[in-house]
């Protein structure tokens, strides 16, 4: 049976390739999710790919995880800098946690330096636009993979 992963993005997520800055990319949002979805399937995984701008909405989805995903990727936005309430939730789940972003948010504005996301991650992606929804997908595979420690 594979596994499934959930793959979560937050507010404004939607509005990729949009943006007259090109901070994103050029890429649109349902171009980076077949992307992902195909890719998804040459590692055999099912990807249940999500986007919401209430972050309520993100923390349901983090606990419908618990019972339902054996991973989940997630790019929080800008909630990722302000949000504990998604970290609560992502601290109570037991798999593995990979925390994506578009841009690199280490070159960015002082703010997003810290994310209270990665509290709670196995690991991060940064800065390498859908690619790095690609290679968090590629982590988490081989992260299941792992036989338990």
């Amino acid at each position: 049976m594979p596994h499934t992963v959930y793959f979560l993005n937050g507010p404004n997520a939607n509005l990729y390739g949009l943006g007259k800055d090109g901070t994103y990319g050029s890429a649109s949002f349902t171009s980076i999710e077949a992307r992902c979805q195909g890719h998804a399937a040459e590692l055999g995984l099912t990807l249940d790919f999500r986007q919401s701008n209430h972050e309520g909405v993100l923390v349901d989805w983090i606990q419908e995880a618990r019972l339902n995903a054996d991973a989940i990727v997630i790019n929080a936005a800008g909630l990722s800098y302000s949000s504990v309430p998604i970290l609560d939730a992502l601290l109570a789940f037991d798999g593995p946690i990979i925390e994506a972003h578009m841009s690199n948010i280490w070159k960015r504005e002082s703010f997003r330096h810290h994310s209270y996301v990665s509290k709670a991650a196995t690991g991060v992606v940064a800065g390498l636009g859908a690619l790095g929804y690609q290679l968090a997908l590629t982590a988490v595979a081989e992260l299941l993979a792992e036989p338990p420690q």
